[in-house]
């Protein structure tokens, strides 16, 4: 099992990360808005990540709002050479702390040029264009607006989030797509339909993404498996003397070469089990159990 993936390794300029990274959403307060409950872990976590081999960090400038890049800056900067901040844009928050589309080309920029200054870079490596539903705005306008930026070196590689398989191939006739940030875990691969709206799932484009050489990024790798005790997980995590969630991670890992997973977690025990994750080896036995 490859220790590293390829980020963009078609364009002049790929960028090649560790797996497993680390996405910082569960670092501000409930329902990601304001502060640390625990500032001072925060920010060793992200310290502990860099300093254990994690070189792939995931953040959004209306986490907080902004304060996980703040937190990024203020433990890191400044920053390891080899360290690859992605982030995203295409939504932002109200006071009521909802998450609604923000998402025409100057709002796109305005949250770069955020990005930028509360990140402190002059470029930003991976930006993930996040779907909050088209609205008014096509997506071609959106993603013409982040290959513009690309041109002009805000931004070096640019990302899908939130796609549905039919969003995915238009934006591969529209531009290179470096990778794609989907909804996906053991427990939950495909669409999720919810209140708020709905999460296109891995599973769907995940065929679309190796057939390009498309790392593919979950969000939510855990959420939907941990609550729900399985049993094919607890069967496999005893065999491995491992939790659920390492195997869980692990079966991500072994899943396909091009899955980039990025476990969240606002406790400094719970990012050291999930780095031990990636050295469990599931043997191919293991992952057809597991199906």
């Amino acid at each position: 099992m490859p220790s590293t993936i390829t980020i963009a390794s078609h364009s002049t300029q790929p960028l090649t990360v560790n797996r497993l990274g680390y996405g910082t959403m569960r670092l501000p307060g409930p329902e990601v808005w304001g502060e640390p409950a625990n500032r001072s872990e925060a920010l060793q976590i992200l310290r502990t990540a860099v300093e254990n081999g994690v070189n792939f960090l995931d953040t959004a400038d209306y986490y907080g709002e902004d304060v996980t890049n703040r937190l990024i800056r203020e433990a890191l900067y400044p920053y390891p050479a080899d360290l690859v901040i992605c982030t995203k844009v295409g939504a932002t928050r109200r006071p009521d702390k909802s998450w609604v589309p923000f998402n025409t080309p100057e709002n796109l920029r305005t949250s770069i040029e955020n990005n930028l200054r509360t990140l402190g870079q002059e470029q930003i490596q991976l930006v993930h264009l996040r779907l909050m539903g088209h609205g008014a705005v096509p997506l071609d306008e959106q993603l013409g607006a982040m290959f513009e930026m690309q041109r002009e070196g805000k931004i070096l590689h640019v990302g899908l989030s939130n796609v549905t398989r039919e969003e995915l191939e238009t934006g591969l006739q529209l531009g290179e797509i470096a990778t794609v940030e989907n909804m996906y875990g053991y427990a939950q691969r495909t669409t999720l339909a919810h209140a708020h709206g709905h999460n296109p799932g891995g599973e769907e484009v995940l065929d679309l993404c190796e057939k390009h050489g498309i790392p593919l990024i979950p969000f939510f790798s855990l959420l939907h498996a941990l609550p729900k005790e399985l049993d094919k997980i607890g069967e496999i995590a005893r065999r491995h003397n491992a939790t659920p969630a390492q195997i869980n991670l692990a079966w991500q890992l072994h899943k396909s070469l091009w899955i980039l997973p990025i476990p969240g977690t606002s406790s400094l025990a719970h990012l050291r089990e999930n780095l031990a994750a990636a050295a469990i080896q599931l043997s191919a036995e293991d992952m057809a159990y597991l199906g």
